[in-house]
């Protein structure tokens, strides 16, 4: 049973919302943060735990636009602010949420200190709405070192898959937008934590802060 002094990552990728949890575990450890990869696992924890003190949720589900369960959060946990989270680059997803009842948003491809501020505003009761929200543009981006895949010891194909989780993709639309298997994604994702020396997508963005991924063009036929 979830302590009375806890919130809940929704995400449906294992690393990602694990990593945001051990993150947000680091950054506040009297509260207890738990994972689920679906709604009906956040339905579970409020049937043994009852409402948390905030939701942390993917606005992207491998089934479903969360934007759907909220209606249905709302009429159990009205009380319970919601920050989304999104890694499509759509300028109107933030206003979706906006306007579908969520007290902050932060895109997947903000930095950790941006995500751990706005996760403090809403605990604190606040809204947290950036006017930039759906087109973070990461700041001196003259100041980064362009990096290659080979340069991180990376193959072609892994530098593809890296450049879509640096977009905040889950595995599913990743293994879409490249026509490969989830399997295969999940592969080399390994292949790329282990190069990289990390454990998790969130590890990913701090390993390569200051450093801009450069894809290689295709060697010509």
């Amino acid at each position: 049973m979830p302590p009375s002094s806890y919130v809940i990552v929704l995400d449906d990728h294992p690393l990602v919302g694990r990593g945001m949890a051990q993150y947000l575990q680091s950054l506040h450890p009297a509260l207890t943060v738990c994972v689920a990869a679906s709604w009906d696992e956040v339905q579970d924890l409020l049937q043994s735990g009852g409402c948390p003190l905030l939701l942390v949720a993917d606005v992207w589900l491998a089934d479903s636009s969360s934007l759907g369960s909220l209606a249905q959060w709302r009429l159990h946990c009205g009380e319970t602010p919601w920050l989304a989270m999104s890694g499509d680059d759509d300028p109107s997803v933030h206003l979706r949420v906006q306007g579908a009842g969520a007290q902050g948003f932060v895109h997947k491809q903000a930095t950790p200190e941006v995500f751990a501020r706005a996760f403090a505003a809403l605990l604190a009761g606040q809204r947290w709405f950036e006017p930039d929200a759906a087109h973070p543009a990461p700041a001196h981006r003259s100041r980064e070192w362009a990096v290659t895949p080979a340069e991180l010891g990376l193959t072609p194909r892994q530098g593809e898959i890296l450049a879509l989780v640096l977009r905040g993709l889950p595995n599913k639309r990743i293994a879409h937008t490249l026509d490969v298997s989830e399997s295969t994604v999940k592969e080399h994702l390994t292949g790329i934590l282990e190069r990289l020396g990390v454990k998790t997508r969130v590890e990913i963005l701090t390993h390569l802060r200051g450093r801009r991924l450069v894809l290689e063009p295709p060697p010509c036929a």
